[in-house]
């Protein structure tokens, strides 16, 4: 979202704000400013910079005296060029460091998912998750959501394109109690600053305490709630609510900017719509680089070879048009095996050497008990890994790892890892089920964790990271190298290639490798529309750089070893 399709008074929330459609953000703007302004009260923003710690890197955003030198010469002798990267936000800026003082403790969101907060309480809480976000990454640390009955560590993160898909998946049909809370409470650490999203008929029954926010519908219309009232610690305000259309819309989730329900049949003329190649995974342990289409019923997918080690190599994707939209897909040997939602079912289809049972592991899609609403969110981001273990196809859904038999039958094998639970799209480096070496103690159960070949990292706080390199047989101590990397930057780690964390910044779409020596900024694989995926197992990195164009390198020099912007 930009500036100019704000109101000024909502200007300095465009970026808090790009994770939802424009009307809604306008519709939700007197819900946020005076949330903002009743927990600005009680949680004042410190200074946000700090004092001047050099440079970072490069940035596609800034100041015109960031400008580089050769954007300037560029001005000069290609002034068209010049204004056309200007306005496709194309640039390159020097990014300035800041020291900033560190911030312990989390902010903590938690929310009431029960029946008496549907509607208007839904749209409080989403006001005020937009308003927690952004002064959390104000302070330099993170906003967590937990939902009030939920099982202990079972919570939400994420940049807010992710966390809001997830928090609106999160409908309970019972409500919750005073000892949920006390239960949600106790699990939080000392430094962790909580909020409270409730009804006031819960507040009532909990002793005392600041940070809970209630909320309940004051006037009606025709058309249903138009005005709530809220409360937070003694203050009452009475509010304007969404108009019905907009409301309804964004309790869907189709007024998110990623994540909006997607069709599950495919459109009655897809040819020649496929589009560029868009949302790069490496989701398998293979050399092979997938990718979605313009439709969700088309699949890309290239092997990569070796690359000279002279230049980078322009290769072409190949495009599979599948009968309906693509949900995971894995290389195996000579076979690439989809899994395709088909109406109510889950249809496997195998591109190169066919399976032994032909036509099998067709499964309900009903078996797996993934709701709508995170069934679009999921067709929505990369394509889910499909593994074979055996004879059975292993997938990870709706919170669950899934087995589908030949026969179609589908069995429950186990929740997915904290780090992975909640969060979409699924990143397999962060899932210990995958990790084939002996997992470290302190790693078990931790929200932060990451694998790659037979190293493992883990962190309690996403900033700083124990890593283990471990060698000997799997799944016995290992005996190996041990050292710590940590770092002040906002930024999310997306993968682990040898000793180095990737990274990537949470507001200038920097990738940087970080290691326990130093930081090397990845600028070819920065600045681009989505999140960058990392190899499980070999040191490669492909980031979708501009739309149809996608790289594919070595995240610890930086180098580009393909280049791909084509379709066979």
């Amino acid at each position: 979202m930009t500036t100019s399709r704000l109101p000024a008074a909502l200007a300095p929330w465009a970026t808090a704000l790009s994770a939802i459609s424009p009307e809604l953000a306008v519709a939700l703007g007197p819900l946020l400013r005076r949330l903002d302004a009743l927990v600005g009260e009680r949680e004042p923003v410190a200074d946000v910079h700090g004092d001047p710690d050099g440079l970072g890197g490069l940035s596609r955003s800034g100041r015109p005296d960031q400008l580089l030198p050769s954007e300037w010469l560029l001005a000069d002798e290609y002034p068209e060029e010049f204004l056309r990267r200007l306005v496709d936000g194309e640039l390159l800026h020097l990014a300035p460091e800041f020291n900033k003082p560190t911030v312990r403790g989390r902010m903590v969101a938690l929310v009431d998912a029960g029946p008496t907060q549907a509607g208007a309480g839904r749209l409080v809480q989403l006001a005020a998750l937009l308003v927690l976000h952004r002064r959390a990454a104000a302070r330099g640390t993170e906003l967590v959501v937990g939902v009030l009955g939920d099982a202990p560590g079972r919570t939400l993160t994420g940049d807010l394109a992710e966390l809001l898909p997830a928090w609106l998946a999160t409908r309970r049909t019972d409500e919750p109690t005073p000892s949920d809370v006390e239960l949600a409470l106790a699990e939080l650490d000392a430094a962790d600053q909580a909020w409270l999203l409730t009804s006031p008929r819960l507040a009532e029954r909990i002793p005392p305490r600041p940070g809970v926010l209630t909320s309940e519908p004051a006037r009606w219309s025709a058309d249903g709630a138009s005005h709530v009232t809220i409360r937070l610690d003694g203050t009452t305000a009475e509010l304007p609510l969404p108009a019905s259309r907009i409301a309804v819309r964004a309790l869907r989730g189709a007024e998110f900017r990623r994540g909006g329900p997607v069709a599950v049949t495919p459109p009655a003329d897809n040819a020649g719509k496929a589009g560029h190649p868009t949302l790069p995974v490496f989701n398998t342990e293979a050399r092979t680089l997938l990718a979605r289409g313009g439709q969700p019923t088309t699949l890309f997918s290239v092997n990569l070879p070796n690359h000279d080690r002279h230049a980078a190599t322009a290769l072409r994707m190949h495009r599979h048009d599948l009968p309906g939209p693509v949900l995971a897909a894995g290389r195996t040997g000579r076979r690439l095996i989809v899994l395709c939602v088909e109406g109510d079912q889950l249809i496997t289809h195998v591109i190169g050497r066919q399976l032994p049972d032909p036509g099998g592991y067709s499964a309900q899609l009903a078996a797996f008990g993934v709701e709508p609403a995170l069934l679009a969110e999921v067709l929505a981001g990369p394509v889910l890994p499909l593994l074979r273990r055996s004879a059975d196809l292993e997938l990870p859904l709706a919170g669950r790892w899934w087995r589908i038999r030949p026969d179609g039958r589908v069995a429950d094998y186990g929740a997915v890892g904290p780090g992975t639970r909640g969060r979409t799209p699924f990143n397999r480096l962060r899932e210990p089920r995958l990790f084939d070496g002996w997992l470290h103690d302190e790693a078990r159960g931790v929200h932060h964790f990451l694998h790659s070949n037979d190293t493992q990292a883990w962190s309690h706080d996403s900033r700083t990271w124990e890593v283990r390199t471990a060698h000997g047989a799997p799944h016995e101590a290992p005996r190996g190298s041990a050292f710590r990397i940590a770092f002040s930057e906002q930024a999310e780690v997306i993968g682990l290639v040898g000793s180095g964390l990737i990274t990537l910044s949470r507001a200038g779409h920097l990738v940087r490798n970080v290691t326990a020596d130093g930081v090397r900024t990845l600028t070819r694989f920065s600045g681009g529309p989505g999140t960058p995926t990392v190899h499980p197992s070999r040191p490669l990195i492909a980031a979708e750089t501009r739309p149809g164009r996608i790289v594919v390198g070595d995240p610890t020099t930086g180098r580009i070893h393909f280049l791909i912007g084509g379709t066979e």
